[in-house]
C-alpha cells in the first residue's frame, strides 16, 4: 500500500489481530474435528529463546478438514512431542491420514480413541524413489505398480467420482494391483539387506500395509495426504523471509493467521477481503453467530 511501517509495529498488529480472531480460530478447529477424515503433517520452524544462545526448533501442524468441513487449521507446538497433536485431536473420532510418524501410533492403539489410521502412498513412494539409484530393477517394478494405483485415482478424478462410486472403482482397479504389489514386496524382502535404502523402503510399506490400503475401504478417503503437504508450502517459503519466530507466542500468532489465509484460499476467496471485513465486524459480532464469519460461510453469505 506504499506505507512504511516499523517491523515491531507490524508484529504487534499481527499479535492483536490473532487475539481478536482466537474465538473464531476455536470454531474453525471445532469444524475440522467434526470431519470424517482429517489430514495432517508437520514442518520445523526456528524459534528464538531468551534462555538459549541460539534458536530452537518448534513445529507447525496443519489439520485439513474433509469436503463437508472445508477448513485448514494450523497449530504451533514448541516441540514435536506427541502431546501437541494429542491435545489438538482430543475427542476426535474418525480417520486420521498422516505419515507414519511414531507419535501417532498411540492414537490408533489406545482403546476408546476412535481413530483409524490412513496411510499415505506419496510418503511410501518417496522411499522407493530414493532407493531407485541403488536398486533400479526391483524399485522400478514397485514404482510402476504404484503408478498404476495413481492411474486409478486419475480416472476417478476425470469421471468426478466420489464416495461409493470411487470405492467401487478402487475395488475393481486398485485392489488387484495392491495384491500384486504386496506379493512382490514379500518376495523381494528376502533378497534385500535390511539397512539398505531398498530394504528400508520395503519394510516401511509392509509394516504399514493395513494403513496404506485402507483408502480402498471408503471412497471418501484419499490415496495420500498431499493436501496437508501442500498446505505447508507457504510456511516453507515464509521461512526464507522471516527466518524464525520471535517466541512461542509468535508461533501461535502465525498459526491463527495462517489458518484463515489457507481457509480463504481453499474457498477461492481473497484473504485480504476476508480479513478487512471480519476484523471490522468481529468486536461487536454476537458470540453465538461467530460461525457465520468462517470463510466457507462468509463466502456463501456474500454471494
Amino acid at each position: 500500500m506504499g506505507v512504511t511501517l516499523p517491523r515491531q509495529t507490524l508484529c504487534d498488529w499481527m499479535g492483536k489481530c490473532a487475539e481478536l480472531l482466537d474465538p473464531l480460530y476455536e470454531r474453525a478447529k471445532r469444524l475440522v474435528l467434526a470431519s470424517k477424515v482429517v489430514q495432517t503433517d508437520d514442518t520445523p520452524v526456528k524459534v528464538l529463546d531468551r534462555n538459549l544462545p541460539r534458536t530452537r526448533t518448534g513445529r507447525i501442524w496443519p489439520y485439513i478438514g474433509d469436503m463437508d468441513h472445508p477448513a485448514v487449521v494450523y497449530d504451533y507446538t514448541p516441540t514435536r512431542e506427541r502431546a501437541g497433536p494429542e491435545r489438538f485431536l482430543q475427542g476426535y473420532r474418525g480417520y486420521l491420514q498422516a505419515d507414519a510418524y511414531s507419535a501417532y501410533d498411540h492414537f490408533f492403539i489406545k482403546p476408546g480413541r476412535g481413530m483409524l489410521e490412513v496411510g499415505c502412498w506419496a510418503h511410501a513412494r518417496r522411499h522407493f524413489y530414493d532407493a531407485l539409484d541403488t536398486d533400479q530393477a526391483r524399485m522400478g517394478v514397485v514404482l510402476a505398480l504404484i503408478a498404476q494405483l495413481y492411474g486409478v485415482e486419475k480416472i476417478a478424478r476425470e469421471r468426478e467420482l466420489r464416495s461409493e462410486a470411487r470405492r467401487i472403482l478402487r475395488e475393481q482397479g486398485a485392489r488387484p494391483v495392491l495384491g500384486q504389489l504386496h506379493a512382490y514386496l514379500l518376495r523381494i524382502r528376502q533378497e534385500l539387506l535390511p539397512k539398505s535404502a531398498a530394504g528400508q523402503a520395503t519394510a516401511y510399506a509392509l509394516n504399514h500395509w493395513t494403513a496404506l490400503t485402507r483408502y480402498c475401504e471408503d471412497g471418501d478417503l484419499e490415496i495420500d495426504n498431499t493436501a496437508a503437504e501442500r498446505s505447508l508450502r507457504g510456511v516453507a517459503v515464509g521461512r526464507n523471509n522471516w527466518t524464525f519466530f520471535g517466541s512461542d507466542n509468535g508461533g501461535k500468532t502465525a498459526a491463527v493467521l495462517r489458518t484463515f489465509v489457507a481457509s480463504c484460499e481453499r474457498m477461492k476467496i481473497d484473504p485480504c477481503a476476508w480479513f478487512r471485513d471480519v476484523l471490522a465486524r468481529i468486536p461487536s459480532y454476537p458470540v453465538n453467530q461467530l460461525d457465520q464469519l468462517l470463510p466457507h460461510n462468509w463466502v456463501a453469505a456474500s454471494e
